[in-house]
């Protein structure tokens, strides 16, 4: 999506306070592929898990000491305030427990630990409201390391979503526009225009979000949202992608294998297109898959490589900068991940380790005022196959807490006019 903040972002919320979205702490170089897993829920993706399902933390320390790490989970309102629950209400069991379960890497060069986090377990036996999550990750010496949002939903609203093509002239080409609507069913919305919030999101990337749209009108016991722009989103293009299961042999996208203290891959220097006529390209919309050939357990056997990523593209003179992103490292734009400046070779060039693996990944620009526009490379169009996930919130009056209801999805490979 084109032109985002990429800083704070302020949204109309509940009476009292404003939308601030809660920014999540990225972990450190040594800490990577982390990971959400359950049976709704394929790997890497945003975690949006029904109440009572059991559900995965796994992440990787690239280091040789088994570093303890400890784990809170803390409850938050829709607009990413912290609620008013105490923990007691919220979580069955105790938290703040040193995560036990950790491997060490097999027959790979770069040593590492494999942490996995089961929910519920013996301490934490289970979450107990619906809503907002935060996962706050500590070392043992109550440093924080890093967090990540998770959601949990009843399923209690049905929400209904279809994906269409801009209803602005100007933007019928570029944009995808989300329509929305809400079955109340046996549940008796009070006042929904202040007590039912929305939020759309697009292939799993929480920073781009659309948030809390007012119901255009009530029909019955139904909500519904047919906006003109209000939830309409850039088409951008499909994802890159890269494939390293095999590190011996170059595959899909990689031009070459070098072996130094772990092994290098270099994928093909790649070109901007948001000039080139739309292609459809299967992706798995930002996601990636850990997988290895000849692993019998990919979480401990799969290899990190050192990926170089090269980019064809004039050199800004406005202060603007290139990121390369995707849920690989949770849509962060960090320094790690930014492409630098090479006037030698007149490329924009970055590399950093990243697990055997099958990743989506594309280029993205941040200006000097800091707006994230996602087409200035890759391009905006209507035929692209985007992902697109509700939620919808509801508090009722006096309710001291935000539930989430109701969860809904669809893909614009359905796109009509």
């Amino acid at each position: 999506m084109t032109k985002f903040l990429f800083t704070l972002l302020l949204f109309s919320g509940f009476i009292g306070h404003s939308y601030a979205q809660l920014e999540e702490i990225n972990p450190p170089d040594y800490i990577k592929s982390i990971t959400f897993k359950s049976q709704s829920t394929a790997q890497g993706q945003l975690p949006i898990l029904r109440l009572g399902e059991t559900f995965y933390l796994e992440f990787d320390a690239l280091v040789t000491d088994e570093p303890d790490f400890y784990y809170t989970i803390e409850h938050y309102n829709f607009d990413w305030t912290k609620s008013s629950l105490a923990k007691l209400e919220y979580l069955d069991g105790f938290d703040n427990y040193r995560i036990t379960d950790y491997k060490n890497s097999l027959n790979a060069f770069q040593l590492y630990s494999h942490y996995k986090l089961s929910i519920p377990n013996r301490q934490t036996r289970g979450l107990k409201k619906s809503g907002n999550y935060l996962m706050k990750i500590y070392n043992e010496d109550d440093e924080l390391v890093f967090t990540r949002k998770f959601m949990i939903y009843t399923q209690e609203l049905g929400v209904g979503v279809n994906i269409k093509r801009s209803r602005e002239v100007k933007y019928v080409d570029s944009k995808q526009t989300v329509d929305i609507v809400v079955n109340s069913g046996s549940i008796n919305l009070n006042n929904p225009n202040e007590t039912v919030k929305t939020v759309i999101i697009q292939n799993n990337n929480l920073n781009t979000a659309i948030k809390d749209v007012k119901p255009q009108y009530t029909l019955g016991g139904e909500l519904i949202y047919r906006y003109v722009d209000k939830t309409a989103f850039w088409g951008s293009n499909e994802f890159r992608f890269f494939e390293t299961k095999e590190v011996r042999a170059a595959n899909v996208a990689i031009q070459f294998i070098d072996l130094q203290d772990i092994y290098q891959t270099y994928l093909f220097t790649e070109l901007p297109r948001y000039n080139q006529p739309y292609t459809y390209n299967p992706d798995i919309n930002g996601n990636f898959l850990i997988t290895a050939i000849d692993a019998d357990n990919v979480a401990i056997e799969a290899d990190y490589t050192m990926v170089h990523f090269s980019l064809k593209y004039p050199e800004f003179k406005d202060g603007s900068k290139i990121y390369v992103y995707g849920n690989y490292n949770n849509y962060a734009l960090a320094p790690e991940n930014q492409l630098k400046y090479n006037s030698e070779k007149g490329l924009f060039e970055t590399a950093f380790k990243l697990k055997q693996g099958f990743y989506n990944y594309k280029y993205v620009v941040v200006d000097a005022n800091g707006y994230l526009d996602e087409g200035r490379i890759s391009g905006d169009f209507w035929q692209t196959e985007n992902n697109y996930k509700v939620l919808v919130y509801y508090r009722d009056l006096g309710a001291r807490y935000d539930r989430l209801l109701g969860f809904g999805e669809a893909n614009s490979v359905n796109i009509s006019n």
